[in-house]
């Protein structure tokens, strides 16, 4: 007996929530053969800026808490993935068009990822952070902190769901809380992540998803004055240059673009991060 197909409608992920696009856009996702898939939402400058509040009203929290405790939520999110690895591979190989070795090793790689970003957040700080000489009665001490609200661009064009959690977990590592704008063609991972995200112990607005046009979202992004940093990651076909420029105005931090999906690099969690230097008084006896 046939039956009718039921076709999705995606939202965006805000603050813990799943908003309709306020502009009320959507566009339609297709598979790797041109077939519909679904729709998603288009977001706007208005759902950018709605991100950015979200994220700005969690992450002090997220910085709070011990390095620990976000591992213990990093490692959470590979659990909770690791539960629905059929799922993302079926949409993978749907979206992509890969072999379900292909989709299955991706859906690997990104638990993986989650995995070994988990662990370092306990350990970075003793990496980076540094006991200083200096000649006099004094400690000094240099210890990394988290920049704050950081907007990401998603590599764009394949690996999805791997492009995806290869940016966004480094930046979570330290405690700063992510805007992060996903791959346009291949939206379907972001927003099943997102899934995962809001049943985790992840707090709303640590991360926000937002799917539609990285050339109309990430300009706002880019200048907005509450955003701390910008990582480029999957900008190389935008005017990139011009995003960086307008990062410029407000001393934001920016990750160049960069090919393909980006390695796991302890030098991803220390780039949105920034040391403070400590001096303190030895005890006169």
């Amino acid at each position: 007996m046939s039956r009718l197909t039921v076709p999705k409608t995606y939202k965006l992920y805000i603050g813990g929530a799943f908003p309709r696009s306020e502009s009320g856009r959507s566009y339609e996702v297709t598979t790797a053969k041109g077939a519909f898939l679904a729709n998603a939402a288009q977001a706007s400058r208005k759902d950018a800026r709605d991100a950015v509040v979200a994220a700005r009203a969690a992450q002090p929290g997220w910085a709070g808490a011990t390095a620990y405790n976000r591992a213990q939520v990093l490692y959470r999110i590979a659990e909770l993935l690791e539960g629905r690895h059929a799922q993302f591979v079926d949409e993978l190989r749907a979206a992509e068009g890969l072999s379900a070795a292909a989709a299955a090793r991706q859906v690997d790689e990104a638990i993986d990822t989650w995995v070994w970003y988990a662990g370092w957040a306990d350990k970075y700080v003793q990496v980076a952070g540094s006991g200083n000489p200096v000649a006099g009665p004094f400690f000094n001490l240099s210890v990394p902190e988290p920049t704050g609200v950081v907007a990401i661009v998603a590599p764009q064009g394949a690996s999805s769901l791997l492009g995806l959690v290869s940016v966004v977990a480094p930046a979570l590592v330290a405690g700063n809380a992510v805007v992060v704008v996903a791959d346009q063609a291949h939206p379907l991972s972001a927003i099943s992540l997102s899934e995962v995200l809001a049943t985790s112990d992840v707090p709303g607005g640590v991360v926000n998803v937002l799917t539609g046009s990285p050339a109309e979202i990430v300009p706002w992004l880019a200048s907005h004055a509450d955003v701390n940093a910008l990582d480029l990651a999957g900008a190389g076909e935008l005017d990139w240059v011009d995003l960086a420029i307008a990062a410029a105005d407000t001393l934001k931090r920016v990750l160049d673009p960069e090919p393909g999906v980006p390695a796991r690099s302890l030098d991803r969690i220390l780039a949105f991060t920034e040391t403070k230097t400590v001096w303190h008084t030895k005890a006169l006896i």
